[in-house]
């Protein structure tokens, strides 16, 4: 076994994990310029819904509360990542009050797909599904 390709290789992980738990605060408290930072000009954002949103549909429905995050508690997270792309697959609980709707809580299993250009990692993917109630 390689010891740097594995030492690279955690590096690299801890890269993704910061950066997903970076998206999961501006999920909760978005900052325009941040979101727009972590995300790739060809974001495909996917909503448990169907509904599939570009970077600045996204970036907005964030910023101005359409989608209000109270809370978010990611776990079971998994990243696998080959040369410069990261896929990220968690489970998501969060806390919401979106407006216009009274507040809630959500369970979601999301995949998201990361890349990295010029030393940053972007989210180019996202894609949630509901979790089954047991």
């Amino acid at each position: 076994m390689n010891t740097n390709y594995t030492t690279d290789q955690r590096g690299l992980e801890v890269e993704v994990t910061e950066a997903v738990a970076l998206f999961r605060a501006m999920m909760v408290d978005p900052d325009r310029s941040t979101l727009q930072e972590l995300t790739s000009e060809i974001l495909t954002y996917g909503h448990s819904s169907g509904l599939v949103e570009d970077r600045d549909t996204c970036v907005e429905s964030l910023v101005s509360g359409k989608y209000n995050f109270l809370s978010i508690e990611l776990s079971e997270q998994e990243i696998k990542i080959e040369n410069d792309v990261a896929v990220v697959v968690h489970l998501l609980f969060a806390h919401t009050h979106d407006l216009g709707k009274e507040p809630g809580t959500v369970s979601l299993k999301v995949m998201q797909v990361w890349q990295k250009a010029a030393e940053k990692w972007r989210m180019v993917a996202r894609q949630a599904v509901k979790v089954p109630r047991a």
